[in-house]
């Protein structure tokens, strides 16, 4: 589970999943109900009341803002025509600094259903985090006998991908010790693992924000 940054300012603090539940005051309290939990559920409020109005509902609707509904495509052309295949999924990645805080996630085309969403992940990359989608995706189909493509408006971590490595130049230290985990689990997956998945470049010009986009550019 990510560590979170210790942000500037006064934060209230959510824990859904962890040793102790509830609203924390500081930090170091929240820490210690996550850190080293497995699956851990834990976010940050800038005030004591939306914490309090979050713990109430589930984790996956408490977040502090949820990514913007996805617009539609600019050219929704059938496959046939040069538009995207609609019975694909699609993944990207945000990270605010370089490196910075960092999420990923994807997204079934067909229906813009988001199918799943990592981080945040303190001191990351946006390459790591497309590669890091790409992968889960891969590995996600595959356990679920799926073999739909995958698209991805990074051509970084298409090669990485087919290169079974992720060749960041980041360097690991503490704060991003739990990403670099999942780096190494993923260059695990690619070595042992075989798939019929194709990984497809999304065309931003021609169809806009790929479905996946976090919407903060």
């Amino acid at each position: 589970m990510p560590y979170f940054k210790k942000p500037a300012g006064k934060k209230y603090y959510v824990v859904w999943k962890g040793r102790k539940t509830g609203v924390f005051t500081t930090w170091d309290e929240c820490a210690a109900q996550v850190n080293g939990f497995t699956g851990a559920q834990y976010r940050a409020y800038p005030s004591r009341a939306e914490a309090e109005q979050a713990l109430r509902t589930p984790y996956a609707a408490g977040a502090p803002k949820s990514p913007p509904a996805p617009q539609p495509l600019r050219k929704l052309l059938p496959a046939s025509a040069g538009g995207p295949l609609t019975d694909s999924y699609c993944v990207d990645a945000a990270c605010s600094g370089n490196p910075g805080v960092l999420e990923y996630q994807g997204v079934y085309i067909a229906t813009r259903e988001p199918i799943f969403h990592k981080g945040p992940f303190p001191n990351g990359t946006n390459n790591i985090g497309e590669f890091l989608a790409i992968v889960h995706m891969l590995a996600l189909l595959k356990s679920k006998g799926l073999s739909q493509p995958v698209y991805t408006d990074s051509k970084n971590a298409i090669l990485w991908v087919k290169l079974k490595k992720c060749r960041t130049k980041l360097q690991p230290n503490a704060k991003n010790a739990p990403l670099f985990e999942l780096i190494a689990r993923a260059e695990e997956w690619l070595k042992t693992n075989t798939y019929e998945t194709r990984i497809l470049k999304w065309d931003t010009e021609a169809w806009g924000e790929i479905p996946a986009d976090f919407g903060r550019k």
